[in-house]
């Protein structure tokens, strides 16, 4: 009859000892791309989302969608724009925000961006665990003058400009991890930018941030853009010059050594050799599907 053949073949499978998903830990740090800084005496941009854990539980044979955000574009006629998001499975990390142009105020983000100038401007507001909020820009009491607000960073907020010491705002700090096997700092806010030659109260660009965050400029220089792979903000522009782009993001996943990965298409990312009962993969660009078996 139909019905025993199917019952047979339905033991058979069995039998057959077939794979099914088991579930196992793992560790994760998820970095958004950094935002870009804008233009004319501007904020930097606000350091992508800074997302880690220990012992968080997955299952092999399970595709896992994974994104690595790009950095925001600097702005060359007003504000920088967003980074964009990194995704790991169901963790989302916010792409910085941008640093705020001319009398703009900085962009929300997984770090906020720095306040543009003209008039004075807060800076943007960070995602809580994730990141910062951007510094506040400072108007000068000279037309054209003043400086701007620093990016956030995954540590610290983002400087305010400084009519004492006449410096615009730096980029607050990122924060270091060790899941590569070396202790690396990421998600610097990048730096305020200024009008150098003009007079006080900001002369001097702020630098930017620890972990990859741009310097700003002053004048008609050209800021300098967040690291790549660091999900730093970039810096602002000064009176003319461009911001600089946000860094784009990165994606480590540390496993036991007794599992092996697939990436799938669309994804570029390496394997190191097993340590200490582990691997690490480092996931740099693209999105696509990552499993487990």
């Amino acid at each position: 009859m139909w019905w025993a053949q199917l019952l047979n073949s339905f033991a058979a499978f069995l039998d057959s000892g077939a794979a099914s998903p088991s579930p196992f830990n793992l560790d994760y740090l998820v970095i958004a791309g950094g935002g870009g800084g804008g233009v004319d005496r501007a904020g930097g941009g606000g350091a992508g989302g800074f997302l880690t854990a220990s012992s968080f539980s997955r299952n092999t044979l399970t595709n896992y969608t994974v994104t690595v955000g790009a950095g925001g574009a600097a702005g060359t006629s007003g504000s920088g724009s967003n980074g964009s998001n990194s995704v790991f499975s169901s963790i989302t990390s916010t792409g910085g925000g941008g640093g705020g142009g001319g009398a703009v105020v900085g962009l929300n983000g997984g770090s906020g961006g720095g306040g543009g100038v003209r008039t004075s401007q807060p800076g943007g507001t960070g995602i809580a665990g994730q990141g910062y909020d951007g510094g506040a820009s400072l108007s000068g009491n000279v037309s054209g003058t003043g400086g701007g607000g620093g990016g956030g960073g995954a540590s610290a907020v983002g400087g305010t400009a400084n009519g004492t010491t006449s410096i615009a705002g730096a980029g607050g700090n990122g924060l270091a991890s060790s899941i590569s096997g070396s202790s690396i700092t990421y998600a610097g806010g990048g730096g305020g930018g200024a009008r150098g030659t003009a007079a006080p109260p900001c002369l001097t660009a702020g630098l930017g941030g620890t972990g990859g965050g741009g310097n700003g400029a002053a004048d008609a220089a050209n800021a300098t853009a967040g690291t790549a792979n660091r999900g730093a903000g970039g810096g602002g522009g000064g009176d003319s010059g461009a911001g600089g782009a946000g860094g784009s993001g990165i994606v480590y996943l540390k496993y036991p050594d007794t599992k092996t990965i697939t990436i799938g298409a669309g994804l570029t990312g390496t394997t190191g050799s097993p340590s200490g009962g582990f691997k690490v993969t480092t996931i740099t660009a693209g999105t696509g599907n990552v499993s487990f078996a």
